[in-house]
């Protein structure tokens, strides 16, 4: 059995990727992503994945805001990002039940020989075939993060032209409010 001394990771100098999951309620107005964004790099963080879209309520938006905090408390930042003006609220969803989901497009180089195996491939991720072209196909699939990860690993072998990835977007579980 593995024994710990209590001292954690940070104290003993090692780094671990720990990213958290933010969602900041907002209002719907100019320069309110350009502030959220330019707190986060004012104190070093980097920003892994942003979504941004309007909610139920027209006037207000949802940032969904993956950030690295390797080693780092975030506590400071996401009572910072509160204070800002058109910020309604913020929730840290690292430690809360979640539905997390990306959405990723890949284009892939494929001979027309190839198109039954890729749409297998496709297939077992439950995604689709969206674009036929000369000598490409554009496929896409919906997932947390790890599968989306494993997709695009997958495709790498066909020849990847083009890749893009929305980033997280997140709801919290049940009746609880995001």
């Amino acid at each position: 059995m593995l024994q710990t001394s209590g001292i954690s990771d940070f104290a003993l100098g090692k780094v671990t990727n720990m990213t958290h999951t933010l969602s900041a309620l907002v209002k719907n107005r100019p320069r309110v992503l350009a502030r959220v964004a330019g707190l986060f790099a004012r104190r070093d963080f980097n920003i892994e994945s942003l979504a941004v879209s309007t909610t139920e309520d027209p006037a207000i938006s949802r940032m969904t805001i993956a950030v690295d905090a390797s080693g780092t408390p975030l506590e400071q930042v996401r009572k910072q990002l509160e204070k800002l003006h058109d910020v309604v609220t913020v929730i840290d969803h690292t430690e809360h039940a979640v539905v997390e989901r990306e959405l990723c497009m890949i284009k892939v180089r494929v001979k027309p020989s190839q198109r039954a195996e890729v749409a297998a491939l496709v297939e077992i991720f439950r995604g689709d075939i969206i674009d036929i072209g000369n000598g490409a196909l554009i496929v896409q699939s919906i997932g947390n993060s790890d599968k989306i990860d494993a997709f695009i690993e997958n495709f790498d072998d066909y020849g990847i032209v083009e890749l893009v990835r929305t980033g997280k977007v997140v709801l919290a579980r049940g009746a609880q409010k995001t």
